[in-house]
């Protein structure tokens, strides 16, 4: 996954937990994530440019355990395990692998998702308060969501999450440099078990780590 889309994927990650706290399901995304304990999917993720070109794609698993962890991990075009880039949220901080740079940043996670709406998948300030949930209708077949932040300093502009009978199968994700994401889950499965050790990550031996943990 490209930096620029890893950040804003990032953040409608970390969006979609925190919806869980409104009081009334209004919406197929709140309805969806009401009574969600933990997620597990592959995905298939297609980044476009401002000029509609193909400038990635990607497959890879997500992992959530709510609240406030998941695992996204990206593999390279050749599915190689020593290629691509892993994201671990662990409750404390937000991990990122490049494992082809053989590089890991860390940030605490309160610093890591400020501003974000990578709060969907973690505990904290009422969601509400930072995004609008809209519904957007029905279109290829997907009941819509809208999710905007509220603050300029998000990474993302808006977030579509579309269902189908009640099933989240894709996002579109709308960046501020003019990408979007498109991210199509399969073999999604709800409240089944998650190890810790899906969740949570150690920098291997001889990488570069920038940034510290919170203890």
């Amino acid at each position: 996954m490209k930096l620029a889309s890893r950040a804003f994927v990032l953040g409608v990650l970390l969006v979609a937990t925190r919806i869980a706290g409104a009081a009334e399901a209004a919406t197929p995304l709140d309805r969806y994530i009401d009574g969600l304990t933990t997620l597990r999917a592959r995905f298939t993720q297609t980044v476009k440019d401002a000029h509609d070109k193909v400038v990635d794609r990607t497959r890879g698993t997500l992992v959530v355990s709510r609240p406030g962890k998941f695992r996204w991990d990206v593999k390279s075009g050749s599915g190689d395990n020593s290629a691509g880039q892993l994201l671990v949220a662990d409750g404390k901080n937000v991990w990122f692998f490049d494992r082809d740079l053989e590089q890991v940043t860390v940030k605490p996670i309160d610093a890591a998702l400020s501003a974000t709406p990578a709060m969907l998948l973690s505990s904290g300030t009422e969601v509400l308060e930072n995004f609008r949930l809209t519904p957007a209708g029905t279109r290829d077949g997907l009941d819509w969501v809208l999710v905007e932040p509220k603050q300029n300093e998000a990474d993302f502009r808006r977030a579509l999450f579309g269902f189908r009978k009640g099933q989240l199968e894709r996002m579109i994700i709308d960046d501020r440099l003019g990408q979007t994401a498109t991210i199509d889950f399969e073999s999604v499965t709800r409240n089944a078990r998650v190890s810790p050790d899906e969740v949570s990550f150690t920098p291997p031996p001889g990488a570069d780590v920038i940034g510290t943990p919170a203890s």
